[in-house]
């Protein structure tokens, strides 16, 4: 919850940044295979076929070896602290910053490698190794100037040369052999006072306390489960901060310059989270993240941003690092999102939703959410009419971009709604007659005639599938034939079944010169969502069935993108935005088949 770790199927954590998401990798092998660094454990010889999944309700990953030989599982967890006893009202506000990975021999005798090769400040330095006085543990510390030491224990003998470790050792039935990374200095050297075991059990017990409290009883249990755990993963416990993924740089586009950083607190995606954690019964993790909302707004309050970083100190300036190859050859390497200065006019209608969902489950607001309303809600009246990149986040010229202007609608109507609950009936008389002018605007300037859907932006004819939302908002009722219209044209230009892309790149003017790109995940969500609402249930139960299927990894992460004729995911990954569609469709189907069981089964549903 302060950093994630990505695992291969091969045993080799090729992705880390520590001491938090934000910070320099240590491990990068994701974006560069040569110098990146990574932590691999696995059997030395041929004929293993791996596989892996959860432990049931938490986020501690297995992956399994099976060969002639015998079978073998690696356990991987990052620990919490050991001041909160697994209880999820009190994520811990200082984890320990530990990798723990315990190889357990289930069966013959198996021989493995542990290929230890740090590389930090994003690949930049190769660390200085140090024995330590055990035999089984060595520092790495980085040199030329960085701060960053990291430590390796085990349970085995460790292998030093001046680049990695490298050790081979051999288990049999029965046998486990346990290692632990931990970050920083001064940490203890002695693998017992690392206390792997009551760590695990530990971090065991908060994931599952996280998920029975968790209110779903739906159909695809298993599979909102395993989002909810993500989502939670990307929360920063220190702030409230979600990212909105882990990851930087991996592509949109194999071999493209669609790579971009998403180690950041985006309020749009944000907002969306939050209300999933109220729907589900996460309170405490929904109020967390309104708090640093509320927090950063304050620090912002001349310049309310889309996008900030996981805590104040946070830097945002984009730059690439050019020494790096890339996923599969793909440049540039960003760090740090220019999209920090972008204009986007959506996001205000995304936060004023979700404190509108707070206020539902509640009812109430505290005086310090509401004076955020407000000052959201008066910029918006005095921005509706500006230009804006779009949530696409463009960069190219700026336009009226329809979806900006239906959130800015939302943002006004949702705000009137908070007004009136709270007794300010005369903003709520300004604001709904502001939001009436731009629902004016939209439904004049908006609608393409010719293509009988609203555009992606004024005086054009080009689509846009973010406007796929615009049933959820309400702008429109949902039983209005624009509803429909607008489907079927967006299928018709941007879809393939299930698959939507958001737009056609040589349409839209993304400063990017026309790039292909991957289907976007979450369309296909919001697709499935205006199948029910225009009563197209069985599309929509066949379409999710197909999306949590194939889009998915062995795991059911997801990233941003998906594309089909290569059968691989596409972005950064896992992508926070795609778990939110996830959850949100399954809840709406599940309704759906509560609301009228004898149309659908649950088997033809899980079928």
């Amino acid at each position: 919850m302060s950093s994630a770790a990505l695992v291969g199927t091969d045993g080799s954590v090729d992705w880390c940044c520590f001491p938090r998401f934000d910070s320099p990798s240590v491990f990068a092998a994701i974006l560069d295979r040569k110098i990146g660094g990574y932590f691999r454990i696995s059997p030395t010889g041929s004929g293993f076929e791996s596989s892996q999944r959860y432990i049931p309700d938490t986020n501690i990953l297995e992956t399994t070896f099976t060969g002639e030989a015998g079978e073998v599982s690696i356990t991987d967890f990052m620990p919490l602290t050991g001041d909160n006893d697994g209880d999820p009202d009190t994520p811990p506000p200082d984890p320990p910053h530990e990798i723990h990975r315990i190889v357990t021999c289930i069966s013959g005798q198996v021989e493995l490698r542990c290929d230890f090769r740090p590389r930090h400040d994003y690949a930049r330095a190769v660390p200085d190794f140090r024995p330590l006085r055990c035999d089984s543990g060595v520092a790495a510390v980085q040199v030329g100037g960085g701060r960053q030491t990291m430590t390796l224990l085990a349970s085995i003998p460790l292998t030093l040369d001046d680049r990695c470790v490298s050790t081979a050792f051999t288990l049999t039935h029965g046998e486990t052999a346990t290692f632990v990374l931990a970050y920083g200095n001064g940490r203890p050297t002695s693998l017992e006072r690392r206390q792997t075991a009551r760590k695990l059990a530990q971090t065991a017990s908060y994931w599952k306390s996280l998920v029975e409290r968790m209110n779903y009883e739906g159909l695809w249990r298993e599979q909102v489960v395993r989002s909810f755990l993500v989502l939670h993963l990307m929360m920063y416990p220190r702030t409230g901060a979600i990212v909105a993924a882990p990851t930087t740089s991996l592509p949109e586009t194999i071999g493209g310059s669609r790579n971009w950083d998403y180690r950041f607190s985006w309020l749009r995606d944000a907002a969306f989270t939050v209300d999933i954690l109220y729907r589900l019964g996460d309170v405490y993790g929904a109020d967390r993240y309104i708090h640093w909302l509320l927090e950063q707004c304050e620090l912002h309050r001349r310049d309310t941003r889309i996008v900030y970083g996981i805590s104040p100190d946070s830097s945002l300036s984009e730059y690439t690092l050019d020494h790096l190859g890339g996923y599969e050859d793909s440049r540039p390497v960003r760090i740090g999102n220019a999209a920090a200065e972008h204009i986007q006019l959506d996001v205000f209608g995304e936060v004023i939703i979700s404190i509108h969902s707070l206020l539902l489950l509640r009812g109430a607001i505290r005086q310090e959410t509401w004076n955020l309303v407000e000052r959201l809600a008066e910029t918006v009246m005095q921005n509706w009419r500006r230009k804006d990149r779009g949530v696409w986040e463009v960069r190219g010229e700026q336009q009226h971009f329809v979806y900006s202007k239906v959130m800015c609608w939302a943002a006004l109507d949702y705000a009137a709604y908070i007004a009136a609950a709270t007794g300010h009936r005369n903003l709520y008389r300004r604001w709904s007659l502001a939001a009436d002018n731009v629902k004016a605007e939209i439904l004049d300037e908006g609608w393409s005639s010719a293509k009988q859907a609203f555009r992606q932006r004024y005086g054009s004819d080009a689509l846009d599938a973010s406007n796929l939302a615009i049933p959820f908002m309400g702008i429109v009722p949902r039983d209005h034939p624009s509803i429909r219209q607008n489907l079927e044209a967006i299928e018709r230009e941007l879809a393939d079944g299930p698959l939507v892309w958001r737009y056609l790149p040589d349409e839209t003017d993304d400063g990017l010169g026309g790039q292909p790109e991957g289907a976007f995940t979450l369309l296909s969500f919001w697709l499935i969502g205006n199948l029910i609402y225009t009563g197209q249930h069985d599309r929509a139960f066949d379409y999710f069935h197909e999306v949590i299927t194939t889009q998915g990894n062995h795991l059911g992460l997801f990233a941003e993108m998906y594309d089909k004729p290569a059968g691989r995911q596409l972005g950064n990954f896992p992508q926070a935005y795609s778990h939110i569609g996830l959850i949100h469709s399954a809840l709406n189907l599940s309704g759906y088949i509560a609301d009228t069981p004898t149309r659908r089964t649950v088997r033809d549903s899980v079928d």
